[in-house]
Formats: structure tokens, C-alpha cells, sequence
């Protein structure tokens, strides 16, 4: 029986983990200069961490993995994203007592979502993520998407732009939510299934839907910017004023909603405009939510702002602009066992290379002294090290630079010395 693993998901081995184990480090360098510390939350949560309410969301309402426990009524949801059980976490630890606001922590990890799988779109897809939670500020929306546009900018991705929108207050977003249900009223019979749902639940969900997105009707829509009051109007046109500030390039899309309900204010997405990228062109989104940490219990009136990148997403953004991010590095050295009597011997040697901090391997096949150089050649090691019986019992080795091809023998005692003369 051939065993495969499951309809969209992936195995990430040898020289790919290179260029994940390298984005994972430039993500956790930047989080460290901008102050974010790392919360790792349960892979499951209960359900109604993510289940909230009148939530409109594809997410919430078609794609997440739900069981229950047996014989027990308790409903488990594996996490399809990071926010939730981030808040949810910032709520019941007390974080929100912390005498220096914001708590700003990040995270990263996988995600899942049952969904059609496709290029960029996973059902076990990997996110990284921050939360910027207990104050509210333009400034600290600001501060988030600087980070996120430096990280992109960092890893050499030049085919990106920064979109942004913002749903105003609860009294702004209320008003807009009348108006558009008046607008879209004619034509509700037109609409898609889930569009007829997110007509009562929340109708600026259909202002992103990927089925109706190109009829007429759906381009004269009533904009956001014409139900902001003031107080939103001038939060946002801060936010604008501090990006043009700080040379962050960005462009104003009133069609920019985001996928989950509990968005307010700033909301912003960095897409990819590299034509190979296809219909998942977004690499990177996120907002303020101002109701969030009240929903789970805690203070009132106390706001934060996230964002999350996909991971997947932006290594095929980096393939698709031919930026090779980290390969698979070569040994330092390789040690050849040219008799099986002194594989011991040549075990030893290995050792005390790796207890000195040296990279590097060795023959267990036994292989001819060609096929051994073979072995050196596809590892790309700077030094062989070659053993015998005579090596052995003189208590030495023989060194060779496979780059001039210079060999040298030595006592095994000087081998440290030697090689860290070599590598300086």
C-alpha cells in the first residue's frame, strides 16, 4: 500500500527547510528590534473562540475544522488563525494589567482551514503573526505596517504594494452597514448564496466576494469614506500623514474590507503584483479591532492591531521574483574511511569535530575511496579528511583542501588548530 499524505497539505524536507528555517530567523530578528515578544497558543481552542456570534466570514462559516470530544458536548476547533487565540490568551493571562502598554507579541505556527487547496492555499498552511494589544493609536497602526513592509522589503521582494481602507468606528461602520443594505436590497435575488447570508450578517462582506465581484452593480456600491464621521476621518488621515512621513508607499482601496468581522479602523493588505502569483496575490493582512478584547472578557474600550503573513505565500513570492533565500550549506568537512578497521577511529574523529563546532559528516556505507569523493563532492565539503589503517595507528590524519587540492598530514591532536586557521 502506498501511503500519501492528505489533499492539501505538504511536506517540507532537506533543501526547502533551508528557506524556511532562514524567513523564521529574519521574523523573529525583526520582532526583536520592534519589541515583540513570541506566544505560543494551543493548536485547538473551543469553538466559540473562533465561532463569535454573527460572524460573516467564509472562515467561520465553511472552513474550519470542528469536533467534538467523545462522549462530551465540548465543540474543539482546530486554530484557522492566529488572532483569536492570541486575544484570547491576552484576556485570560491579565496581560492587560501590564503597567507598560501595548503587550506586543507575535507568533507563528500552523493553521487550519478546509478549503478547495490550490496554489498558495493550503488546508495546513503555516502564519506568522503580530498583535499589538491594549492602546489605540494611528501611531501604532503605523508602527505595524512599517514592520510588515520592512520584513517583505528585507527578504528583496520588490513586486509588492501596500493597500489600505478603514471601516471607521462602530457608528461610522453601523451607518455604512444601512447604506449598503439599502443599496444592495434590488438586488438581492442577483446575489450569491453566501452573499445572501452576509446581507444579514454583515454587508461588508460582499463588497470582497470573489463571485459577484464583477457585475455593475457591484462597482457603484456606496464607499466607506462617505459615512466616516469626523473623529474616524481624522484617525485615518493620520495614519496616511505617517506613512507618506516615514516613504512607506501605499494605496487608498475603499473596496478593502478584510475577511473576518471584527475589523474597525485601519485595515491593510500587502499584495504581490508579480503576474505569477495568480489569484492569491495577498501575502500579507491585517487591522485594528477595538471590540475584540472585550468580547473575551476584558476592559472595555481597550483596542489592538494585528496582521499575519502567510508563510507558504511569501516563499512562492520570493520564487516568483527569483530570490533564492537560503540553500542547503556545505560541510566544512567530510571524513573518508578508507578501512573498515579504523571506522572507529575515523567515529572519533568525526566526534571531535562536531564537539569543536566544525559542520560535518561521514561514509557508513563502506563505499569505495571513489565513491566516498563522490560523497564529498554532492556535500560540498571544504575539507576531506581522509583515514586508514595507517592513520590509525600513527594517530594521525591526512587534511585535504578540496578547493586547491592541497593534502596534508597531521597529528589528530593539531586538527582543531589547523582547521581554525583554515576558517579564519
Amino acid at each position: 500500500m502506498a501511503y500519501q499524505i492528505p489533499r492539501g497539505t505538504a511536506d517540507v524536507f532537506q533543501e526547502k527547510s533551508y528557506s524556511w528555517q532562514a524567513l523564521e530567523e529574519r521574523l523573529r530578528q525583526f520582532c526583536y528590534l520592534y519589541n515583540y515578544d513570541e506566544i505560543r497558543t494551543p493548536i485547538f481552542e473551543h469553538t466559540n473562540v473562533f465561532k463569535r456570534e454573527n460572524d460573516s466570514s467564509d472562515m467561520v462559516n465553511k472552513e474550519m475544522y470542528t469536533f467534538t470530544l467523545p462522549n462530551s458536548s465540548t465543540s474543539l476547533t482546530l486554530r484557522p488563525e492566529g488572532t483569536a487565540g492570541t486575544v484570547r490568551s491576552f484576556v485570560e493571562n491579565k496581560m492587560y494589567a501590564n503597567p507598560d502598554l501595548p503587550v506586543k507579541l507575535y507568533y507563528m505556527g500552523p493553521m487550519f482551514r478546509h478549503e478547495r487547496p490550490q496554489k498558495g492555499r493550503m488546508r495546513i498552511f503555516n502564519q506568522f503573526g503580530i498583535e499589538c494589544l491594549g492602546n489605540k493609536s494611528p501611531y501604532t497602526d503605523v508602527e505595524s505596517i512599517v514592520l510588515a513592509f520592512s520584513i517583505l522589503k528585507s527578504l528583496g521582494l520588490k513586486d509588492i504594494k501596500v493597500c489600505l481602507n478603514t471601516l471607521g468606528d462602530d457608528a461610522s461602520r453601523n451607518a455604512y452597514r444601512e447604506a449598503l443594505k439599502d443599496y444592495f436590497k434590488p438586488y438581492l435575488e442577483d446575489l450569491c448564496s453566501d452573499c445572501k447570508r452576509r446581507y444579514q450578517q454583515n454587508p461588508l462582506r460582499i463588497l470582497d466576494c470573489k463571485v459577484d465581484h464583477d457585475k455593475e452593480y457591484m462597482k457603484h456600491a456606496p464607499s466607506m469614506k462617505d459615512y466616516l464621521n469626523e473623529e474616524s476621518k481624522k484617525y485615518f488621515d493620520t495614519v496616511c500623514q505617517l506613512l507618506e512621513t516615514l516613504d512607506i508607499p501605499y494605496e487608498v482601496d475603499d473596496r478593502l474590507v478584510r475577511g473576518l468581522d471584527y475589523y474597525s479602523h485601519t485595515v491593510f493588505e500587502i499584495v504581490s503584483v508579480n503576474s505569477s502569483m495568480g489569484a492569491q496575490s495577498t501575502v500579507l493582512a491585517g487591522g485594528r479591532y477595538d471590540n475584540l478584547i472585550s468580547y473575551f472578557g476584558g476592559p472595555e474600550g481597550m483596542s489592538g492591531i494585528g496582521w499575519a503573513l502567510g508563510m507558504e505565500r511569501i516563499l512562492l513570492a520570493l520564487e516568483a521574483e527569483g530570490i533564492v533565500l537560503e540553500e542547503k550549506p556545505g560541510l566544512d568537512a567530510y571524513v573518508m574511511c578508507l578501512d573498515s578497521q579504523a571506522q572507529t577511529y575515523a567515529f572519533e574523529i568525526l566526534t571531535q569535530l562536531r564537539a569543536n563546532g566544525f559542520r560535518a559528516d561521514m561514509d557508513y556505507l563502506q563505499r569505495g575511496f571513489k565513491g566516498q569523493f563522490k560523497a564529498v563532492a554532492r556535500s560540498k565539503a571544504k575539507f576531506a579528511i581522509l583515514i586508514g589503517s595507517n592513520e590509525m595507528d600513527s594517530q594521525e590524519v591526512s587534511i585535504k583542501n578540496i578547493e586547491t587540492q592541497v593534502q596534508t598530514t597531521i597529528s589528530r591532536n593539531e586538527i582543531i588548530d589547523f582547521l581554525d586557521k583554515e576558517f579564519d
